[in-house]
């Protein structure tokens, strides 16, 4: 195979907004001998994404990196010290490239793919032989692209917290129809547990009745939805909410979870202020347990991949109907700001 010597991306110039992604070509430089060069076949869309051309991201970020947090591709170069792939392998990036397995230190915070290192939105790229993972069999390139972030953060959330991991018969509460939600939903049910799902349409709804939520509430129509999840519960609460929006349904989280229950704060898709944004007090009068995290380990990312290769029907990623290609860069962030998706907005690479 021809090894390209040069790679099409985009870069993030500033941070006035989505005008400051910027498409070029660059060199590629000589790989490490520890580096995998990937062929790019396909990358997805996070919230992160696209707040860090906005300057909203509170993490670590460079100068002028190549967005992307997640990626597939094939293998087409490695070396010479690389043990762990071969040429023609189909891989996954793994989102936190240091962060292999164990709890999360400040270093591996600090290499985040799209954020601190270069990231997937890219024709070629070269990562760390250790930032990399076999992609799992069944899947697509494009399905696959939509695990590093959103499928790796589901799974820790409910199964990252040392023994407070889900359990068969409980109840687990998601938020919206994106992409950390969705997967949540899936692993949920695989694993015979019982979903309570929120969103904003009957439209939405339907994507949720068919993964299976056992109960749907339009939190439009039902602002207090805490209160509702609950009295589904009858009364216990649920066990597990996967916190996405922030500090706008913060307040309803906290009525629908049991005494000691798990709140895993993933993000604030709602925006970052509420009408009252709960705090110390709240969560002592609730006894429960309010976890925040970023993403998740390699290792959580290949115990997730066995689960979906022997699940495949069950657990395959849901893909936006609408995929772009790489040149459309700036719409399919739009398309996504807007919130127009059901499941993984995908870019097609090659």
């Amino acid at each position: 195979m021809s090894i390209p010597q040069t790679t099409k991306q985009w870069t993030v110039t500033g941070t006035s907004g989505f005008d400051d992604l910027k498409f070029h070509e660059a060199p590629i430089p000589a790989l490490g001998d520890s580096q995998v060069l990937v062929k790019l076949h396909a990358a997805s869309l996070n919230y992160r994404d696209l707040i860090i051309p906005q300057g909203k991201y509170p993490f670590h970020t460079r100068e002028n990196v190549v967005p992307g947090s997640d990626g597939a591709g094939e293998v087409i170069a490695v070396g010479k010290h690389v043990d762990r792939f071969q040429v023609g392998d189909k891989v996954v990036t793994v989102f936190s490239q240091g962060h292999i397995g164990g709890e999360l230190d400040a270093q591996g915070a600090r290499t985040g793919l799209g954020g601190a290192l270069d990231g997937t939105l890219r024709t070629v790229g070269a990562f760390d032989q250790q930032g990399l993972v076999h992609m799992p069999k069944g899947l697509t390139y494009l399905e696959a692209a939509s695990l590093p972030c959103a499928a790796v953060t589901a799974w820790n959330a409910l199964y990252g917290l040392q023994g407070r991991a889900l359990k068969p018969g409980q109840w687990v509460l998601t938020q919206g129809t994106g992409g950390v939600s969705i997967f949540a939903l899936q692993f949920a049910k695989a694993a015979g547990a019982r979903v309570v799902a929120t969103t904003s349409s009957s439209e939405k709804a339907k994507l949720l009745e068919k993964l299976g939520a056992d109960h749907i509430i339009n939190y439009k129509e039902t602002p207090e939805w805490g209160a509702e999840a609950r009295k589904l519960t009858g009364g216990a609460g649920v066990d597990h909410v996967i916190e996405v929006a922030g500090p706008t349904s913060m307040k309803q989280s906290l009525n629908s979870v049991k005494i000691e229950g798990v709140i895993t704060i993933i993000g604030f898709v709602g925006g970052v202020k509420g009408e009252k944004e709960p705090g110390f007090l709240d969560c002592l009068n609730h006894l429960c347990t309010t976890r925040g995290l970023l993403v998740g380990s390699r290792l959580q990312m290949e115990d997730m991949n066995r689960a979906i290769e022997a699940n495949v029907d069950k657990l395959r990623p849901v893909v936006d109907g609408k995929v772009f290609k790489l040149e459309q860069l700036k719409e399919a962030y739009e398309y996504q700001w807007a919130g127009k998706h059901q499941g993984k907005v995908c870019i097609q690479i090659s």
